[in-house]
């Protein structure tokens, strides 16, 4: 595995600990939004990274996922991974701003997005060690 491959692992690996430690807090439920959104996106570049598929400036995990569909699919509801893209920047910031329609993301989504990105990390780690 390419160092720059392990330091995108690494990165993703620190937003999913951070998600760990706060997915419990009822109120932070925007954070963990926040940083399973980095989580995924992090762990798919590393993916274009070893790989070689080129620069990608992109924040669309939708976008990514096709870059790397060629090498790694995942079996995911799509639908969360679209809510993630609207929430990227947003969830730093007040509802007004637009994060959702309702507000902040439920307890329920925000479990669902760090399974997830633990799915998607956790896959993306067990490819990248196969092939190397």
């Amino acid at each position: 595995m390419k160092e720059t491959t392990h330091e995108w692992l690494s990165r993703a690996k620190d937003d999913i600990d951070v998600v760990e430690e706060i997915k419990d807090i009822k109120h932070l439920t925007n954070m963990v939004a926040f940083h399973a959104q980095q989580a995924i996106e992090k762990t798919l570049k590393a993916i274009i990274d070893e790989f070689d598929l080129g620069f990608v400036k992109t924040h669309q995990l939708e976008r990514l996922l096709e870059i790397v569909k060629p090498y790694i699919e995942f079996k995911i509801d799509h639908k969360f991974i679209q809510i993630l893209d609207s929430l990227y920047i947003e969830s730093r910031y007040p509802v007004d701003i637009g994060l959702l329609p309702n507000g902040k993301p439920t307890e329920e989504d925000a479990n669902k997005f760090f399974e997830i990105a633990i799915l998607i990390y956790g896959s993306v780690k067990k490819k990248l060690e196969e092939t190397t």
